[in-house]
């Protein structure tokens, strides 16, 4: 049974949000847009021979980790955003799976606006741009994958992004191993105004 989380306020906040301030979605709500074909079309890219290799190597470079080390490395990782050696970082941005994930992310021609995978810990293996942290074992999109099960998946809900003037989710899963257990988490922030669009021109 695959467990499917919403965020509480996805399917009405377009509703609740000021009209003129931001972009409709065609009478589209983030469930059907995000549907379970989407879902699926999301996975199958997700289980790429790179992305298990990646984890499963990670998971096996971090087996024994504590809290103390992890917290450590988060605070490392903050820190490197502000200077120029950034060794830590440079280890996850130039590693096959971060590579992979940003010529997911430019092939998709603005759907997808951020991918990242982690850890079973919650630690980044890969992504296609740097993101504020290093480990995600403390929120939603992870506590609500990887320790749920191998099918877990969990829409956050949606968001405006304001510079680009557009609708955003992300959709987050728990990412399996060759056997189909639970390795890691992935999440891909989705523009939705822009996938709406896609969906409207299919439509018509």
């Amino acid at each position: 049974m695959r467990h499917l989380f919403f965020g509480l306020a996805a399917a009405g906040f377009l509703a609740a949000a000021p009209a003129q301030s931001a972009p409709q979605l065609g009478g589209f709500t983030p469930e059907q847009l995000i549907d379970d074909q989407f879902i699926e079309e999301t996975r199958a890219w997700l289980t790429a021979p790179v992305v298990e290799i990646t984890v499963a190597r990670q998971n096996e470079r971090h087996a024994g980790t504590d809290q103390a080390k992890i917290d450590a490395l988060d605070k490392q990782w903050r820190a490197e955003r502000e200077q120029d050696d950034q060794p830590l970082i440079t280890s996850v941005l130039s590693n096959p799976l971060s590579s992979y994930l940003t010529r997911i992310q430019a092939r998709s021609l603005g759907l997808y606006t951020e991918i990242f995978v982690t850890d079973r810990l919650g630690l980044n293996a890969g992504q296609s741009a740097i993101t504020g942290d290093y480990w995600q074992g403390d929120e939603a999109k992870f506590q609500k994958t990887y320790p749920v099960g191998a099918d877990a998946v969990f829409l956050d809900e949606a968001e405006f992004h304001e510079a680009s003037g557009t609708w955003r989710a992300q959709l987050n899963m728990t990412v399996r191993d060759a056997t189909g257990a639970a390795a890691g988490a992935a999440t891909v922030e989705i523009n939705l105004t822009e996938l709406a669009r896609r969906a409207a021109y299919i439509g018509n």
